[in-house]
């Protein structure tokens, strides 16, 4: 039987992800470590990331109607908790994590060279939603780590990354593969 709660939002696991947002008026980069995030459309290649309105980033993404979501992994646990829960109006987060930037290719925001997938956006629109606004963005361009690219086939093996997921509080890396996709209805030999 399942007891019934008031509304909330559980929908777990979710990407532990570091979004690198664009020059501040003094000139540095910041991160944001952010759950509220996923694919919206496929073409046109589209994403969100939702960010409430007091935080640090959200003022400069706004100014700048740019980002980078980069994907983490579980060697980057430390520094992207870190990165959401201090903010960059105080501290050079860059620094104080020891992640590296990478010049962005089709945005000016930076990407964080330890991620092995960083994703390039410029923001469509801003919706407000309450204590967070959506920041719903065309995907731009793709920069793909090539430690994960397989040299004879050129896939791209996002699985042994290492990735990791946020899951109600709690960090942790993905486990063993089940399947993929169309498995079930493959016919067997």
């Amino acid at each position: 039987m399942k007891q019934q709660w008031k509304p909330g939002t559980m929908v777990y696991p979710a990407p532990a992800a570091l979004v690198s947002c664009g020059r501040t008026d003094d000139g540095t980069a910041n991160l944001i470590t952010v759950a509220w995030t996923g694919t919206v459309c496929t073409n046109p290649p589209m994403l969100y990331v939702s960010i409430r309105p007091c935080r640090h980033s959200h003022s400069i993404i706004k100014k700048n109607m740019e980002f980078t979501l980069n994907l983490t992994t579980s060697d980057m646990v430390r520094a992207t908790d870190w990165c959401g829960v201090k903010s960059g109006a105080d501290f050079d987060k860059w620094e104080y994590t020891g992640l590296h930037q990478e010049p962005g290719v089709k945005v000016s925001s930076p990407s964080v060279a330890e991620s092995p997938l960083s994703i390039e956006c410029k923001v469509r629109e801003i919706i407000s939603l309450g204590s967070h606004d959506m920041f719903l963005a065309d995907v731009v361009g793709l920069l793909a780590d090539e430690r994960y690219i397989n040299p004879d086939t050129g896939a791209f093996d996002l699985g042994a990354a290492g990735l990791m997921a946020w899951c109600h509080g709690r960090y942790y890396t993905l486990g063993e593969m089940l399947g993929h996709f169309g498995f079930s209805i493959k016919k067997k030999h």
